[in-house]
């Protein structure tokens, strides 16, 4: 059997066992040691190959980022600083239209800079600034719409767990993604609250305002330390990183000792410092799994030259370096409707990334497009892993899955929008990275 035959069976048997319900890291681990035996025709040293890319992944510094900003962000959450929080911000938007809605956008995107997954961010916000959108008489649909859509802000702006992942998978600069993230990731905020300020302006029957009159009670030394715990803690990490006082490893360690101490001072005592980190475990573990075998398919990949394959194979299609991305693209959001976001990078990035540096891509742009396109997988019917959580998390057991995903389609659309903008404009991922 060729070579190209055996790297073109392998992926299909993966995808078909992928879909047959085999868990991901498995059938990645599995297909990398078939498949590496086939080449060597070797079991020993097939054992050898996979045994030493999981080693040297496991072994890398850059490992321990992702279990420390979970970490972080649990103990953020456990203080019950993301009510505060949007308490906060809803203050200080009184007199915006859509105000509710605006302060759960606003308020995932600090979150989402604290805590760098968006499941975090919908189960806080679906729990916390739905039940008050719905008190001041929000359209469900509305509601729901800004909790899901405005969640996934917490996959681009950083940290964020998917920009680790992908930097990773492709052995990039953890820290420059984190800055390329920024720019997208605040035009897209903007683009969210541009929506529901314009939405409500157009229809105020989605929105009601407060009623005349009503005054809000004053801030509580609570949430007036919550709001300037969470600020110095995205100036703590972020500016740390992107001034080079340390590398992104340490910025996610003292970021997490800065949320424990947030965690304290709001009167978390022990147990719960020891039950945000038992949770941190539970989450890192499955994900650092996932990389140990996607390092393994990573390997097999390159032994194998499918990556030249690939890059040969679409480029004799005549679709041009657009059209290739565009099929990477639309890859990626059926992927979305069927798979969580880190499976994806994991099956896609090790294939598309190469192909992308050859057609003159910039990677970090390429990262920015491809975790927008992924990120819009999250509000896609039927998988939506950030609908199901909304649906989940809400206190309202008469709302339903289509419900959230018409609510989420503007949002969905929107995201669409700046991924367009950051493939035409790849400065606006880039032109941060320039200064570090």
């Amino acid at each position: 059997m060729d070579l190209g035959t055996l790297m073109v069976l392998a992926l299909i048997g993966m995808m078909i066992a992928i879909f047959l319900g085999v868990h991901i890291a498995l059938a990645l681990g599995v297909t990398a040691f078939i498949g590496t035996y086939f080449i060597f025709q070797d079991w020993y040293l097939a054992a050898a190959q996979v045994g030493g890319a999981s080693y040297e992944i496991l072994r890398h510094y850059v490992f321990a980022t992702i279990p420390l900003f979970i970490l972080m962000g649990d103990l953020v959450a456990k203080s019950g600083a993301a009510g505060d929080l949007y308490r906060v911000i809803n203050r200080l938007l009184r007199r915006v239209p859509g105000r509710l809605a605006v302060a759960t956008v606003s308020g995932n995107a600090a979150f989402a800079a604290v805590t760098g997954t968006s499941i975090a961010s919908a189960a806080a916000f679906s729990r916390i600034a739905y039940p008050q959108m719905r008190r001041f008489g929000y359209k469900r649909t509305f509601a729901l719409g800004s909790v899901a859509g405005s969640a996934c802000l917490g996959m681009l702006i950083p940290p964020s767990i998917l920009l680790i992942v992908w930097g990773i998978i492709t052995e990039q600069s953890i820290g420059k993604l984190f800055l390329a993230g920024v720019i997208p990731g605040a035009i897209l905020a903007a683009l969210y609250a541009a929506y529901v300020i314009l939405a409500a302006i157009r229809d105020p029957a989605i929105a009601p305002s407060a009623p005349e009159g009503e005054v809000d009670p004053p801030l509580s030394a609570s949430e007036v330390v919550s709001g300037i715990g969470i600020a110095l803690l995205i100036v703590l990490v972020l500016g740390g990183i992107w001034g080079g006082l340390f590398t992104s490893t340490e910025a996610a360690g003292i970021g997490a000792l800065g949320a424990m101490a947030l965690a304290v001072i709001k009167g978390v005592g022990w147990r719960g410092v020891v039950e945000a980190v038992i949770d941190a475990g539970k989450t890192a573990a499955p994900i650092m799994i996932l990389l140990l075998c996607a390092g393994m398919y990573s390997r097999f990949l390159a032994l194998g030259g499918i990556i030249d394959i690939i890059r040969d194979t679409l480029l004799s299609l005549g679709l041009g370096g657009a059209g290739i991305v565009l099929m990477m693209i639309a890859i990626w959001l059926v992927l979305g409707m069927l798979l969580d976001s880190a499976s994806i990078i994991l099956l896609t990035v090790p294939v598309f990334a190469p192909v992308a540096a050859g057609l003159e891509f910039h990677p970090i742009a390429f990262a920015i497009v491809g975790i927008l396109a992924i990120e819009a997988g999250l509000l896609t019917p039927p998988f939506g892993l950030i609908v199901y959580t909304v649906k989940g998390a809400v206190p309202d057991p008469d709302v339903s899955l289509g419900e959230i995903f018409r609510g989420s389609v503007p949002y969905w659309l929107l995201m669409l929008v700046a991924m367009l903008l950051v493939w035409v404009f790849p400065g606006l991922a880039t032109w941060l990275t320039e200064f570090v």
